[in-house]
């Protein structure tokens, strides 16, 4: 997920690093998903977010849009906080020996907000409406394995052809690879059902009022730049919600982190992230208070260098702007010691894979190295780089101080150039983008595949006629050793030599510089605990909306 608070890429504070889990699996006990926790029912639970780039899971992308998303749809899977896969209407699941087709058994009797059955053709419906070329989903890359996606986003087909409903509530899926962690995607919210009055990807009244099968429902319609009110649902088939309202309010984009802190502070909010300067002081206060959560998040933060345009299109230029880079006088200076430095681009969670300081260039400041690699690669003092990030999530500190040390180390000249998140991410597309961009990834599901495959594999970056990027490897790094190596994960069923090609093809991509580690992703939260009780971080780091309850 792309971080807007993060980035899933997350849109919000500046505050990011380690993470929670390690991979999870999933079981076959299904049908118990949902809210857990006792607690009293009632309450309204306020938040501010910044304006998503879409709420109907055919392009929910930030942890903005996915929040919502999550909240109005229930699939197959749900990851835990901790990272684990539990069932959530998948009540069995049995997979081939190749691992290229998988059958999944749903649960009966649950339904949509407007009466129709989720089945096995909902689910159908909804992966299709993903795929088909029409909807230009820049998410749609996760259904990529599925046989017939490649005609479905050539505009060959309507439907995914490996997608059959044998019975109504039997959902086979037939890959064109084999994935043995397919069960594990499904946990993303493309892969939600939907009913049939979603139409196609395009249908307005769906896209900003979605008719889901979740823990909540919509209550009116998605207020552009004003608000979205969700209502708990009543008839939701598994476990229901104790909160009868969130009343979400969408903020400014330059300064949302900052209004989220005053209104916490003012009791407007019970629930905020924080500006960077304020965390210590937030910390103190709040701490005391039990309202402050700390949560070690599975996700990563970097700069992403555009590698198929100048300035950065070589190793060595990649090289020598990481190598120029003090990431520990940052941790040190701007985040006040509350960020922990990062050398790889999986997070410290994924335990099975993790392989500390494996970024050589990012272990610590090299300038006489970085001066040299700028030198063979033509990067010459004077060329301007580029430098894009989001604005109103509290990251403006440590991009002015990336931009004073690549200046002062390398003699280049800087340009950073802040956008409100949407902006930023459709700047990323463009086929002339170039330099590099903040870029944060917190995982769409519990997996290193997670991370590889989306952002780094050639399959992920989907230019369209134009040259734009539809995927999520807007570094456009292309590169067929790494590429094999996933695919060859994929398809290996044994999970300690699957672990060992993820971490071969990791450090293919470092060694290209494919993408530049900064530090990794602690999140901070406050939370009104006085009121609410069972408060946490869930898997995207947004609140377990489904489990609060009013104290």
């Amino acid at each position: 997920m792309r971080g807007a608070k993060s980035a899933k890429w997350v849109a919000g504070a500046i505050v990011i690093a380690l993470a929670a889990t390690a991979c999870g699996s999933s079981d076959d006990n299904g049908g118990s998903g949902g809210g857990k926790g006792s607690g009293k029912n009632g309450g309204t639970w306020r938040m501010g977010i910044t304006e998503p780039v879409a709420i109907d899971p055919y392009n929910a992308q930030e942890s903005e849009g996915t929040l919502v998303a999550d909240n109005l749809f229930t699939g197959l899977y749900d990851p835990t906080a901790d990272g684990h896969v539990v069932p959530a209407l998948a009540t069995s699941k049995k997979v081939s020996s190749d691992g290229k087709t998988w059958t999944f058994t749903i649960k009966k009797g649950t339904k949509f907000t407007n009466g129709e059955d989720v089945n096995a053709e909902a689910f159908i419906r909804g992966w299709s409406r993903v795929a088909v070329k029409s909807a230009a989903s820049d998410v749609a890359y996760h259904m990529a394995g599925i046989e017939g996606f490649d005609q479905a986003q050539a505009g060959k087909a309507k439907t995914l052809s490996g997608l059959s409903a044998p019975d109504p509530y039997t959902l086979q899926v037939k890959l064109s690879k084999p994935d043995f962690e397919f069960d594990i995607k499904t946990t993303h919210t493309v892969f939600s059902p939907v009913p049939k009055v979603a139409g196609d990807a395009h249908n307005k009244a769906f896209n900003e009022a979605p008719i889901g099968n979740g823990p909540f429902k919509m209550q009116g319609k998605w207020e552009h730049n004003k608000s979205i009110t969700l209502v708990r649902n009543d008839d939701y088939g598994l476990t229901k919600a104790h909160l009868d309202k969130v009343q979400i309010d969408i903020l400014n984009a330059n300064n949302g982190v900052t209004l989220e802190y005053q209104g916490f502070e003012s009791g407007q909010y019970d629930w905020a992230r924080m500006p960077t300067p304020q965390l210590p002081a937030a910390k103190a206060k709040y701490s005391a208070q039990n309202e402050w959560l700390q949560y070690e998040a599975s996700g990563m933060n970097y700069l992403m260098p555009v590698t198929d345009n100048k300035p950065l299109n070589s190793v060595k230029a990649r090289q020598a702007i990481s190598y120029a880079i003090d990431r520990d006088a940052i941790i040190k200076g701007v985040f006040q010691g509350m960020m922990t430095r990062s050398a790889t681009i999986l997070p410290p969670s994924f335990k099975d894979v993790y392989q500390k300081d494996l970024c050589t260039t990012c272990i610590k400041q090299d300038k006489a190295k970085a001066k040299q690699l700028a030198k063979e690669a033509g990067l010459k003092p004077g060329t301007t780089i580029e430098l894009g990030y989001n604005t109103g999530s509290g990251h403006e500190e440590w991009i002015q101080a990336v931009q004073q040390q690549l200046e002062d180390v390398l003699g280049v000249k800087v340009k950073t150039n802040g956008k409100p998140f949407a902006e930023l991410l459709s700047d990323e597309t463009k086929p002339n983008a170039t330099g590099l961009y903040r870029y944060a990834w917190g995982a769409d599901y519990p997996t290193p595949d997670n991370f590889l495959f989306p952002l780094l594999d050639t399959a992920s970056i989907n230019k369209d006629a134009s040259g734009k990027v539809t995927g999520d490897n807007r570094a456009r790094y292309s590169s067929k050793k790494f590429d094999d190596l996933v695919a060859k994960a994929r398809a290996t069923k044994d999970q300690a030599a699957r672990n060992d090609l993820y971490k071969q093809a990791e450090k293919v991509a470092l060694d290209d510089q494919a993408l530049i580690p900064l530090w990794n992703r602690t999140q901070f939260r406050l939370a009104n605990t006085k009121k609410f009780g069972n408060v946490q971080m869930d898997f995207h780091e947004d609140p377990n909306l489904p489990e609060i309850s009013l104290k």
